[in-house]
């Protein structure tokens, strides 16, 4: 089997600390970056210990985001530069990983 080496970038966030339409077009038709995957968590909370959690009665939710991304490592590198001051610190994890081909 074929590989070839790709960065993966996580991003934390909350549903009210994105515009998600906005990023995903970036990543997409702007970056071209090879996958994006937006995960929606039920429950979660950071550093400060604000519980963001879902309930049959909510209105407005701000849901935990994980926004996932890969690519090869240079490119990566690039995209994060630029969203850099979208992105709290803290809030992006990055780690080196194999694509089959």
């Amino acid at each position: 089997m074929n590989t070839i080496d790709v960065t993966v970038a996580r991003i934390y966030l909350t549903e009210q600390q994105t515009h998600l339409p906005k990023l995903l077009r970036k990543l997409q038709e702007v970056e071209q970056v090879r996958g994006v995957t937006v995960l929606r968590g039920i429950a979660g909370f950071g550093p400060k210990g604000r519980l963001h959690a879902a309930g049959l009665v909510d209105l407005s939710l701000d849901l935990p985001l994980v926004i996932e991304f890969f690519d090869e490592p240079t490119k990566v590198a690039r995209v994060l530069a630029d969203l850099a001051p979208e992105i709290p610190p803290g809030h992006l994890l990055t780690w080196s990983a194999q694509m089959a081909v």
